[in-house]
This record gives C-alpha cells, sequence and structure tokens, in this order.
C-alpha cells in the first residue's frame, strides 16, 4: 500500500535542488518547472497506489478482505490525486513557498490509510506501516512546525484506533498467499524507503555542490568588490586599506616601507587627441606592463583618474627608486603605436618611504609632493622625497 514518494528520487540533480533552494518566484520558467515536478511525483503516487492495489488483489484472491477493497482502495488514492493535480495545474501552490501543498497532500494520504486501517483492520499493519513512509515523504518537505502538526494528526488517529476501539488490528498469514502479500506489503514500503534515502543522498551532493559555487560566487564578488573594474588593478578603497595594513606591519617588523604614486604623463591630451576608449585601452595596457613587471609582494592600485599607487613592502628608498625608473623605462619603451600613430606614453612617479611620524594621509602627502616635483622637471621621471 504504497502512496506519495514514489517519483522524487527519480529527478535529476537539478530539478531536485529547486524543491529547497528556489524560493517564491513568479518567472515562468521557475513556474514551468515546478509544474514539471508536480507532475512527475504524481505519476509516481498513481504508480504507488496501483502496486498497492495489486498486493490488496492478493489478499481479496485468498479471501482475507473482500474483492471490494483494492478498486476502492484505488479509486480512493486515485481521487486525492486527482485532487491536487487540478490544483497543480490551477497554480494554486505556487502562491506558497511549499509548492506541492506537503501538509495537506500528507494529511489526506493519511487519512485515507486511517479508513481503511479501520474498515479492513484484519490487514491493519499493512496500513500503519504505510504511515511511515507517507511521513517520512513529508519531512523532506515539511518545516518543524508543519511536521509536529501532521506527527500529531498521525498521533490522535493511532490513539483513536488503539485506545478508543477494540479493532482486531493485524497482518493475515495463515496461508501461502497470504504470507506473500504480507511480504510484498513491507518488500514495497522497504523499498520506496530506499528510495527516499537515494533522494536524500542526491539532495545532499546537489546541495553540497550549489554551496561549493556560492563561496566560490561569494569569492568572486569580493575579488570584484576590491577591483577597479577597467584596469584590474585594486580600488581606491581597498588600496588605500591595504596601505593601513602595509603602515602597521612596517611599524611592527621595523621593516622599510615605500610607496610610489604614478602619473600616466599628459593623459588628458590622449583622451582628448585619440578619444576616451583609446584612452581606456592606454590605462589597461599600463595596468598589465605594471602586474608583469612588480614583485608578488608589492600592491598595485587605481588611486584616481590616471593616478595609481604602488605599495612597496620590505623596500628602502634607493631600491624604491630604482624600481620606479626601471618600471618608467619600460613603460616608455613600450611600442604604443599600435593605438595610434606616433603615440607616446611616459609616466611620473613621486616615491617615499615611511617615517615614524607618518599616518596614511601624510605618507600620500608626501608621495604626491614628491609626483608634483617630478612633473614640474619635465615629466617622465621618477622623484623622491
Amino acid at each position: 500500500m504504497s502512496t506519495a514518494a514514489t517519483s522524487f528520487p527519480e529527478r535529476n540533480a537539478a530539478e531536485t535542488a529547486d524543491l529547497v533552494l528556489t524560493p517564491e518566484a513568479a518567472a515562468p520558467d521557475v513556474l514551468a518547472r515546478r509544474t514539471r515536478q508536480r507532475r512527475q511525483m504524481y505519476i509516481g503516487q498513481v504508480a504507488s497506489y496501483s502496486l498497492g492495489a495489486v498486493v490488496l488483489l492478493l489478499y481479496g484472491y485468498d479471501g482475507a478482505i473482500g474483492m471490494h477493497v483494492p478498486s476502492l482502495f484505488w479509486v480512493g488514492g486515485l481521487s486525492i490525486i486527482g485532487i491536487f493535480v487540478v490544483m497543480s495545474e490551477a497554480g494554486v501552490g505556487d502562491r506558497f513557498t511549499d509548492h506541492y501543498l506537503t501538509v495537506f497532500q500528507i494529511s489526506a494520504h493519511m487519512a485515507l490509510q486511517f479508513v481503511f486501517l479501520v474498515s479492513v483492520p484484519t490487514i491493519g499493519i499493512a496500513f500503519i506501516s504505510v504511515l511511515f513512509l507517507i511521513f517520512a515523504f513529508g519531512t523532506l518537505r515539511m518545516t518543524s512546525a508543519q511536521a509536529m502538526v501532521t506527527w500529531a494528526i498521525a498521533a490522535c488517529g493511532l490513539a483513536a484506533v488503539f485506545l478508543a476501539s477494540d479493532l482486531p488490528i493485524g497482518m493475515p498469514v495463515a496461508t501461502r498467499l497470504q504470507r506473500i502479500a504480507s511480504m510484498l506489503c513491507f518488500v514495497l514500503v522497504i523499498g520506496q524507503c530506499a528510495f527516499l534515502g537515494l533522494f536524500g543522498a542526491t539532495l545532499r551532493k546537489v546541495l553540497y555542490r550549489r554551496s561549493i559555487e556560492l563561496k566560490d560566487a561569494y569569492r568572486r564578488i569580493e575579488e570584484l568588490a576590491e577591483l577597479d573594474e577597467l584596469t584590474g588593478s585594486y580600488n581606491r578603497r581597498c588600496i588605500m586599506r591595504l596601505l593601513d595594513a602595509e603602515i602597521e606591519k612596517s611599524r611592527q617588523s621595523a621593516a622599510p616601507c615605500a610607496i610610489a604614486l604614478i602619473d600616466l604623463d599628459w593623459f588628458k591630451r590622449i583622451n582628448d587627441a585619440h578619444g576616451h576608449p583609446v584612452g581606456d585601452e592606454v590605462l589597461r595596457t599600463f595596468a598589465i606592463t605594471m602586474f608583469a613587471n612588480i614583485r608578488p609582494a608589492d600592491c598595485f592600485g587605481r588611486y584616481g583618474g590616471e593616478e595609481f599607487l604602488l605599495l612597496l613592502p620590505d623596500t628602502a628608498a634607493d631600491s624604491a627608486v630604482r624600481m620606479l625608473d626601471r618600471l618608467r623605462t619600460i613603460v616608455a619603451d613600450l611600442d604604443w603605436s599600435a593605438f595610434s600613430p606616433g603615440m607616446r606614453v611616459t609616466i611620473s612617479a613621486g616615491v617615499v618611504t615611511l617615517r615614524d611620524a607618518d599616518t596614511a594621509d601624510t605618507f600620500l602627502a608626501r608621495a604626491d609632493s614628491a609626483l608634483y616635483s617630478a612633473k614640474a622637471q619635465g615629466r617622465n621621471r621618477i622623484a623622491a622625497n
């Protein structure tokens, strides 16, 4: 007498995940997928009731129950399924988070089992065993509160059967055919419990995979939140945070720390003469060149417009100046004519090292002063302060 659980384990992983992960939504593709899932479930329920009716036929053929019981059981189960099919096709369930209306389905199927338990108590154990299957199916979808409600309904029904009546609830095994039918009752229930277990295992795998994907997505979002969209370097907020951290680290370890404020010379003229798309490509190319020629420990970020900040940890003043002059030469020697014939791009930079009294603001102010000095001396040069 199997009932409502057969079809769930047979869904693919993407659809299975939607059972738990998809929130209330009105998107047509989501609604269509939900409808398809419900149809699969109802087909499984019809198959379950049909198998249960076949087992009851064996009891009827042996004379343990009336021959009308299997047909009534089958018609009763299909009537419940039909009601929910109509509601499903009308989109009633889509108004709720639980679009399967699990509590109502569970309650209806349990009620049917109790009706036959009272009506045919001689095989009552078979109907009681199905209650476990129904409830196990429901727990895959129900909240804690819903589980408590359905448990209370089942408990009240069982109390009425066992305490308020003296029905001879049993499982006939007097003949060979009765033993076969009784065996099949439990085989079907255990089999469907196994399918539920497979469904749970599949769901756990899907949830685990989704959690990994979600972590990757969060990591990517964090990366994007720290990067300048145009150049791929750190944005101002991030490079300033890294500057504060580097200052603190330098003071704790008593290691030198240098920074360079870098500016692309006459960049406004490039934009005016060649257009902003070309200017954007120049910025990207410059950033790529910097990434290819700085150390792994160095941090490079866009400070604003065509100004960039380079953090140089564990770097003394002389080494910092030499590094920046090397970078300046590399940028100047690039073939910029690919963007426009005769184009030439150079940089100027102000290099400073950390002093005991420096804050991030004064550190940057000295770097800006050194950059101003480099520009005043004719650009395409490095100045230290």
